[in-house]
């Protein structure tokens, strides 16, 4: 599968040669025009990089990096401004910022930067599983550890029961797919459903409360009306 990118680029020209360049090394590429529609690009699917302009409207440069780097802290970032003072970089790589090209950018400056960033993003992937890494379930920004029962959202831990761990965890290894609440009972419970809809309904419910106060704006678990729960 190609690597995702993707550009965050408000002006269409500078945007549409980005597209073209990456495309032609092999890269797949999501496009955005605000910062806005770049978080919201990344809350359907999460790239591996990200080419950053730093000035957009509506929403700053400076304060997508930081969101990204809070929701999605191994995606790596390159931000690409016309800013070329030492202050704003230092500021920038403190901010979590990969990497800085200043425009008007050599395009294979640009290749050679993206393609660093990536490689540190693999090595230390390496690095980590070859020290022993755990099983890591994830959706948006929400993260499960199955081997220590640990879950995170937006990095921020979420203290769940045992029952409400092991329902959010049959969800999230099965993102796409309808549960009914049979289905959660009798997987959860290791009983026989007699309808017991309203234990299910309970815990859905504490699910949702406690990923609410570290996340209000996140819809984690979609109610399938007549049918049951879904991640989405």
């Amino acid at each position: 599968m190609a690597t995702m990118v993707l550009v965050v680029e408000d002006d269409n020209d500078i945007s549409l040669m980005l597209k073209e360049l990456l495309s032609g090394q092999g890269y797949e590429i999501m496009q955005a025009f605000s910062g806005t529609e770049a978080l919201l690009c990344m809350e359907k699917r999460v790239p591996s990089a990200v080419i950053l302009d730093l000035m957009l409207p509506g929403m700053k440069g400076e304060d997508v990096l930081r969101t990204i780097k809070e929701k999605y802290p191994h995606v790596s970032v390159i931000v690409s401004s016309a800013r070329d003072d030492v202050q704003t970089r230092v500021s920038l790589l403190r901010a979590g910022a990969d990497d800085y090209v200043v425009k008007p950018f050599d395009t294979e400056e640009l290749l050679a930067r993206l393609e660093a960033v990536l490689r540190r993003s693999t090595e230390n992937g390496e690095a980590i599983n070859s020290a022993g890494a755990k099983e890591v379930l994830a959706y948006k920004n929400l993260r499960i550890y199955p081997e220590n029962f640990q879950v995170q959202a937006a990095g921020q831990e979420v203290s769940l029961t045992k029952r409400e761990y092991l329902i959010l965890e049959l969800l999230m290894r099965h993102p796409g797919k309808v549960f009914t609440k049979s289905n959660i009972y009798e997987s959860v419970w290791n009983e026989e459903f007699v309808g017991e809809e309203n234990a299910v309904n309970v815990h859905i419910s504490n699910i949702r409360q406690k990923l609410a106060k570290v996340c209000p704006d996140e819809n984690y678990i979609q109610t399938v009306w007549g049918i049951g729960f879904k991640m989405g």
